[in-house]
């Protein structure tokens, strides 16, 4: 879906292209059980991909941009971001959070905020693709499942959505979700720069700036999440007993500042 999407957008820009999508299944795709942490570190779910790129197996590589790392990886560029969705994160399959309420999700990122929310609520593991985590979630009788609303949107199952949580007050998405992004070879950029939207990548820069100064890991509840005026970042403790968010202009202040201010924590 994304990737035709992708290729769709770059034919706008040159109808000639002769553009043919090339299927790569990752360590993320393949093991649908682990938890993340069992797997590896972030990038999971980029990592077989940015080596065809490099072996030029392949010449473009499209990835939700909130699954790559925050640092981009040697020999390689982010070419284009296209228009950015909601970078919301969506509740399936209830309308408000109340205490006890059966919630899926393998995000640490999310059950750290969701508790932070409501301490009551039970956060159970689940992962898999979209349709696999709703049919999950009827399966095994949870009262919802937390995933991106801009996922759920590209595949027609917004309707899903029972409520979507204020990307600031509520729960901080993860950085640069909801944006698509095409990955090249350095130096091959304008391969895709027709593509590209300046405000989304100066959006999703600032978000992965941040991420990488603070040096999280995959299972490190962090977020960053820019609406255009300033950043906001968060660290939180995984089960959501404290949460220390930060906001301004520059990623590495704010990233300085909520390292200082978990430090006094520890």
């Amino acid at each position: 879906m994304q990737a035709q999407r992708a290729a769709d957008r770059l034919r706008d820009g040159d109808p000639s292209l002769d553009i043919a999508l090339v299927p790569i299944t990752t360590s993320g795709d393949r093991d649908r059980s682990r938890p993340f942490g069992e797997i590896g570190a972030r990038g999971v779910f980029v990592k077989e991909i940015e080596e065809a790129l490099l072996d030029r197996r392949v010449d473009v590589a499209v990835h939700s941009a909130k699954d790559m790392t925050s640092t981009n990886t040697d020999g390689l560029a982010v070419g284009a971001y296209l228009a950015r969705g909601d970078p919301r994160d969506a509740l399936c399959g209830a309308s408000a959070l109340r205490p006890g309420l059966r919630i899926g999700t393998a995000s640490v990122r999310r059950r750290a905020q969701l508790l932070a929310l409501e301490p009551e609520l039970s956060v159970e593991p689940l992962r898999g693709n979209i349709d696999t985590r709703l049919r999950k979630r009827d399966e095994r009788g949870l009262d919802a499942i937390v995933l991106a609303a801009a996922g759920l949107e590209r595949l027609g199952l917004d309707g899903e959505i029972g409520r979507r949580f204020h990307p600031l007050d509520e729960i901080v998405p993860e950085a640069g979700q909801g944006a698509v992004a095409l990955q090249v070879r350095a130096g091959e950029e304008s391969l895709v720069a027709a593509a590209d939207d300046a405000e989304t990548r100066r959006r999703v820069e600032a978000e992965r700036a941040c991420v990488g100064r603070i040096g999280a890991g995959c299972l490190a509840p962090v977020a960053a999440y820019h609406d255009g005026k300033s950043l906001t970042a968060l660290i939180a403790a995984e089960d959501g007993a404290w949460v220390e968010r930060g906001s301004g202009s520059d990623p590495a202040a704010v990233a300085d500042e909520l390292l200082a201010a978990v430090g006094t924590r520890t």
